[in-house]
């Protein structure tokens, strides 16, 4: 439900910086900053510009903090609504005094998101738009920044909106005929409605297509390395990272417990995972650590089977492909730069394999673009258009309209009904206004808000 009032947060990160940012909005922001803020020249406030003074506190006169106030008047604001941003000095008490002295003039803290969801509530930003805002803060490379941008500035929605005019189009032309049964739908319409529904059906399955590279994109995906001891697991995961986070030594089993670090690989955020060596050991330290590594390679997105290409494959060797099992993995030959003795027997997959050393480098860039290309599929590129589906809500509804508008077309080549059609095509109307906002339930508006911090 939205509550007119007036509400305030901090909008910057917790902790001391050079400057915090307390925002108000709601129609008693100016009020409240006129009740506050002493200028350091007379004159009243204009609309988007910046003034220099002091915040004092409502009950004592006494100054808190020398700080840059704005006032913005609505509609031309994030929220549509009156806001007002206070700019002050970044330490933890003064942030929270200032903030204290908004709330007692009138204000009430902000929910969180809740500058957001009224900014979706007035029309500024519809659902897709909304939620990119999370994304592009959380977003981890700048592949997936561009992606939550292009939602932000509405690609997406815009995609959405076509589906939806061809199916209003449709649902106003039997609609019509339904009111009018003694006229008979044309033969100019009837491949019109054909031609449209096709067209929603193609763009709507095309969309659902690209959830893969968008959920990687935004979420990242985890890679282990597995293999037996002292093929080059920490060695390949310092060369990953280009840098030395994993200890490397000569020593088989260096490595007891899992390491975990993220990179970013051709635009996509990876998890990276060091885990111990697979074999046959009686030292009970590597033997927990090699039962984690077993626990987590099943739930990794892709796993490195790392070989030794300077020694014969071994029985450590045939552990490491058993353990992966039937995970999506790479087979990565290192020690590329030395004699090869490895064998590899006929019956382990090969059908990926990749030679490097992590000694001179050599191959490790190829690994890197083996990586990206198997969860991106060589699709991401600078168009800042991009319109990949991201979101698990969002493909869910998509899955709904790809159903929905399935059957329609089913029925009405059978010449079903047009009544029984028409259910069809507003169970789909309704599935992409869920992805939008129009038609979204309140609870899942309520889950979706939860996600942001205070003060966005």
């Amino acid at each position: 439900m939205y509550i007119e009032d007036t509400i305030a947060a901090v909008s910057t990160p917790r902790g001391e910086g050079g400057i915090a940012i307390i925002r108000i909005s709601g129609s008693d922001s100016l009020r409240i900053l006129d009740s506050l803020y002493r200028p350091s020249r007379n004159g009243g406030f204009d609309s988007h510009r910046f003034y220099y003074g002091s915040i004092i506190d409502p009950n004592t006169d006494v100054i808190l903090d020398e700080i840059m106030s704005v006032y913005m008047k609505a509609p031309k604001t994030f929220t549509r609504e009156d806001v007002v941003e206070i700019h002050c000095h970044g330490g933890t008490l003064v942030v929270q005094l200032i903030l204290a002295a908004v709330l007692a003039t009138g204000a009430r803290l902000a929910q969180p998101g809740e500058f957001t969801k009224r900014a979706f509530l007035n029309g500024r930003v519809d659902l897709v738009q909304a939620e990119a805002t999370i994304d592009i803060i959380r977003a981890k490379t700048a592949a997936a920044a561009l992606l939550a941008q292009s939602h932000r500035e509405g690609f997406l929605s815009a995609r959405i909106n076509e589906i939806r005019d061809d199916l209003r189009h449709i649902l106003a032309l039997l609609e019509a005929y339904l009111d009018f049964p003694d006229e008979d739908l044309g033969d100019a319409d009837i491949a019109l409605v054909n031609d449209l529904s096709c067209t929603a059906l193609s763009k709507s399955s095309q969309l659902l297509d690209s959830y893969q590279e968008g959920r990687v994109l935004r979420d990242g995906v985890s890679v282990i390395i597995a293999g037996k001891p002292n093929a080059g697991k920490s060695s390949l995961l310092n060369m990953l990272l280009s840098e030395k986070r994993a200890i490397v030594t000569s020593v088989p089993g260096t490595t007891r417990d899992i390491i975990e670090e993220v990179v970013n690989i051709r635009g996509l955020p990876v998890t990276l995972l060091d885990t111990a060596g697979i074999c046959v050991s009686d030292d009970p330290v590597e033997k927990e650590g090699i039962h984690r590594a077993l626990v987590r390679i099943p739930t990794a997105d892709l796993v490195i089977i790392l070989l030794d290409g300077s020694r014969p494959f071994d029985q450590d060797d045939v552990l490491s492909f058993e353990a992966v099992g039937n995970t999506a993995h790479l087979t990565v030959i290192n020690k590329s730069d030395l004699p090869s003795r490895l064998i590899i027997p006929e019956s382990f997959s090969l059908e990926q394999t990749h030679f490097i050393s992590t000694s001179t480098g050599e191959g490790i860039e190829s690994l890197r673009d083996a990586i990206a290309d198997l969860f991106l599929h060589a699709k991401l590129t600078d168009n800042r258009e991009l319109a990949f589906l991201s979101d698990a809500r969002h493909r869910d509804a998509l899955q709904s309209v790809v159903g929905s508008l399935s059957r329609f077309n089913a029925s009405f080549v059978d010449a079903s009904s047009f009544e029984l059609l028409t259910i069809d095509l507003r169970d789909a109307l309704d599935a992409l206004g869920q992805i939008t906002g129009e038609t979204t339930p309140d609870d899942i508006l309520g889950l979706i808000f939860d996600r942001f911090c205070i003060g966005k």
